[in-house]
């Protein structure tokens, strides 16, 4: 799951997509329920478990959703999307949101998948990278991204090392593993719970990473990925809002319990996807999605300001954001 292509494109990554989606909230399928369209970030992963559970366990239906699930757009992005109206909902990131609304894309975060963080840098056993400073001298495999630079050099700095001795070469959209044992990059940024998981427990390979969550004290911690809805359709129909975040809501309540019924929903509503990865990552995962003693979905603003000073300072956007206004927790179910 490359998660990187998905902001590294910058604010180029706004443009309008060619593809026509339609948004169909409010509409009736005949049956008495309302259509409604959420936009995918990536393909479907485990990530986006909860989705497929309270589709398959009909939670959508029961709050009077037909829920169509959309590809993610071969160009562009989510936000744009989302933001125009084309899909009700979607599923973005955090350091995609702060830049589109700086570029004045009106869309708000509603919920975070994961409470933490889980990206890596991740690279072969032999390549001996344990922690940062073990960086210098190596090649880091990415997109030119500004945050990825950011985020490298900021971790090598804090650890002891020179973030001049790190190489940076673009290689976009490959296969990661591949490229490393081709000695084309020494290590790449991805999802521990899906990637790491698939080299070390599907593909037997042997490989190291270091994990962003060990280092909160060198960089910060974000919520990536997140729910995003317009302004808009917040403003004018939030009793769907919060329908629509009910049902998703108990859908990763019982993902972040129980990974099996969480893997099966999963692999039966998404075509093509490994069951052997989707049941380790889904195991994975607990724990994951929630802290314990807290509601899933919750954002907090302090992690919303300390991120978007951050990606300020890694030049991804230079105007003016209120993230007070970036994200809300008042759609989530009240307990």
């Amino acid at each position: 799951m490359n998660r990187r292509k998905l902001w590294s494109l910058g604010l180029a990554g706004l443009v309008v997509s060619s593809f026509v989606f339609a948004a169909s909230c409010g509409d009736d399928d005949g049956g008495g329920l309302k259509k409604v369209t959420l936009m995918l970030n990536w393909t479907p992963n485990t990530q986006h478990s909860g989705i497929y559970i309270a589709k398959e366990k009909g939670w959508y239906k029961d709050a009077g959703i037909d829920l169509q699930i959309l590809d993610a757009p071969a160009s562009g992005g989510v936000e744009q999307v989302v933001g125009q109206g084309k899909a009700d909902f979607g599923i973005s990131v955090a350091e995609s949101v702060i830049p589109a609304r700086a570029e004045g894309v009106p869309v708000v975060s509603i919920a975070a998948i994961l409470q933490h963080n889980d990206s890596s840098l991740f690279s072969l056993a032999k390549a001996n990278i344990k922690r940062p400073k073990d960086l210098e001298g190596k090649t880091y495999g990415g997109y030119g991204g500004p945050l990825e630079t950011q985020i490298v050099k900021k971790l090598v700095q804090c650890d002891g090392g020179d973030p001049a001795k790190v190489k940076f070469v673009e290689v976009g959209d490959v296969d990661y593993l591949a490229g490393m044992e081709a000695k084309q990059f020494d290590f790449v940024w991805v999802f521990e719970g899906w990637d790491v998981l698939r080299a070390n427990k599907i593909e037997n390979k042997p490989v190291t990473s270091i994990k962003f969550k060990d280092w909160l004290n060198c960089i910060p911690d974000w919520y990536t990925p997140v729910f995003i809805t317009s302004e808009s359709l917040a403003k004018s129909n939030p009793d769907l809002v919060k329908k629509f975040m009910a049902a998703t809501s108990r859908g990763y309540d019982l993902a972040a319990t129980e990974s099996v019924t969480a893997a099966d929903d999963l692999v039966k509503n998404a075509e093509g996807i490994d069951q052997r990865l989707v049941t380790e990552s889904a195991a994975y995962h607990l724990g994951k999605y929630v802290d314990k003693g807290r509601q899933w979905g919750l954002q907090d603003l302090a992690v919303w300001q300390t991120f978007a000073t951050f990606l300020k300072d890694a030049g991804l956007y230079d105007k003016t954001v209120d993230v007070n206004k970036a994200f809300t927790n008042d759609f989530l179910p009240k307990k």
